[in-house]
């Protein structure tokens, strides 16, 4: 009887001590998957805050940046009514230029965009030509049109273009070269008549003709690099006014400007001495 009570005791030591192993075993393999998320989860917290730590350099670069914009007074860009970007001091230039303007035509100016067009109109129309009935000039975004009417460019059914032209067409290409990314159109238009000569089989002819004869003068004549230029012809299909009457087609016989300027650099080009 003792015997059997002795090897029983025995097994139950055994077994106690192979249950003890294994937990012991199965706890070391939990304390070293426990060091490992550790690990990983130190390299990943490491590498969140580099991350966190460039962003927040990168804020405060941005915020430099603003806090220096707010700083910068007569170069300061602002918007006008979404139609172009003007610094402070082609602003303080604009001023100064409506104040000599008609007042009748400044009464009608109810937006900044209307005075933008007044301020640029007075100033080119005062540097390419006296005659300003025969030159209109207006902007539709950052685009500036003008259209000179025909008899200060060609003579009647001609596409040759007449020496009183050469200052007009001097002044615009100080305009065209003063901007180096600038596109420029010439465009001819004509009134309603219709023509068919030897040299024009028609108005499109006529019109093409005459903007490509402006195209070579402001080329060969006065270095307009070509690469910038175009020329189109819209024959008598876009008129200003009704082809009712002599003096109304006599507007619409003109040729057209399309510029896309830096406004800062066109209006200071357009600057006269007194201002």
């Amino acid at each position: 009887m003792k015997r059997v009570s002795l090897l029983s005791a025995m097994v139950l030591v055994l077994l106690t001590s192979c249950v003890s192993k294994k937990k012991y075993v199965a706890l070391e393999s939990n304390l070293a998957n426990t060091k490992s998320e550790l690990t990983k989860t130190q390299v990943e917290k490491e590498d969140l805050e580099a991350k966190v730590s460039k962003i927040e350099a990168r804020v405060a670069e941005y915020n430099e940046k603003i806090n220096s914009l707010k700083e910068v007074n007569d170069s300061q860009l602002s918007s006008i009514n979404d139609v172009a970007v003007m610094s402070n001091n082609t602003k303080k230039k604009m001023r100064t230029t409506l104040s000599k303007v008609d007042p009748k035509l400044l009464a009608n100016a109810t937006t900044l965009e209307d005075s933008m067009n007044l301020a640029i109109s007075h100033n080119l129309k005062k540097s390419i030509a006296d005659e300003e009935d025969d030159v209109n000039i207006s902007i539709d975004q950052t685009v500036v049109m003008i259209n000179i009417s025909d008899k200060l460019l060609f003579n009647s059914g001609s596409y040759k273009v007449s020496n009183k032209a050469n200052t007009i067409l001097k002044k615009l290409a100080d305009v065209i070269n003063s901007e180096p990314s600038m596109e420029v159109m010439v465009e001819g238009h004509t009134d309603s008549r219709t023509i068919n000569t030897e040299l024009f089989k028609d108005n499109w002819d006529l019109s093409v003709k005459r903007a490509t004869s402006i195209v070579r003068i402001l080329q060969k004549e006065y270095d307009v690099d070509p690469a910038k230029l175009i020329a189109a012809g819209r024959s008598s299909y876009i008129p200003l006014v009704e082809n009712d009457s002599k003096e109304n087609m006599s507007k619409n016989r003109r040729t057209r400007i399309v510029i896309i300027p830096n406004l800062d650099k066109f209006f200071a080009l357009l600057e006269t001495e007194e201002l």
